[in-house]
């Protein structure tokens, strides 16, 4: 019996020691600039003479096309992405309206910042610009950040546990399991864009580990 007491005590005594740990959250933030934009420009004119629908936007094309060559894109940054003609009849007139998308695509960002910052140029030639038309950034190099992003959170969340456990009189010791928490790119500075307006290029990457500590 008492060798069993024992044994049960020093168990328990081990069992207590093993759940000495303390859970913490580790932050990592980075700032960067995308490299690729995007910018679908939608467009179109409408009148009761299908042709001249079509026509104004063949001209409207032309225009665009012009527009970016000025700004130095090479040709093939302009593809077109789609058209559509659809009618709509009234009191006996029937309206016609033909749609085209063009697609711009390009990893000078700098370039493309001034296309935006100048696309009133292309109302001022009178090509009407449709929902939907701002440009997009995107920062495609996360996987060259991950590893070290990852590391640094991990660090940030040894940081927390070695607060903590100098506030309860204790050490930390190895990692018992640890979590990674979803990367996320947000604009850096709040700004998602909106119609007719384009987000920001310069993004703000965040992820959040949670990190187990064993305590000594």
């Amino acid at each position: 019996m008492i060798l069993g007491g024992y044994l049960l005590g020093d168990g328990l005594l081990r069992a207590k020691e093993a759940e000495r740990s303390v859970t913490v959250r580790g932050l990592a933030e980075r700032d960067v600039t995308a490299d690729l934009a995007t910018w679908t420009i939608s467009y179109s004119a409408s009148s009761v003479d299908l042709a001249e629908a079509q026509s104004k936007v063949r001209r409207d094309t032309q225009s665009i096309e012009t527009f970016f060559k000025e700004l130095g894109f090479p040709e093939d940054a302009l593809q077109p992405t789609g058209a559509n003609v659809s009618s709509y009849t009234s009191n006996g007139v029937t309206t016609y309206t033909v749609r085209q998308r063009l697609s711009l695509r390009t990893d000078d960002i700098e370039r493309a910042q001034k296309a935006v910052a100048r696309q009133f140029d292309l109302v001022g030639r009178g090509v009407f610009l449709e929902e939907g038309s701002g440009m997009s950034y995107t920062f495609t190099g996360l996987n060259s950040i991950k590893p070290e992003m990852v590391a640094e959170a991990t660090r940030d969340a040894r940081a927390a546990a070695q607060q903590f456990a100098e506030d309860s009189g204790a050490g930390v010791g190895a990692i018992k399991d640890a979590t990674q928490g979803y990367f996320s790119i947000e604009a850096r500075d709040g700004d998602e864009g909106g119609w007719g307006t384009s987000d920001s290029p310069y993004k703000k990457v965040r992820v959040v580990t949670t990190v187990n500590f064993s305590l000594d």
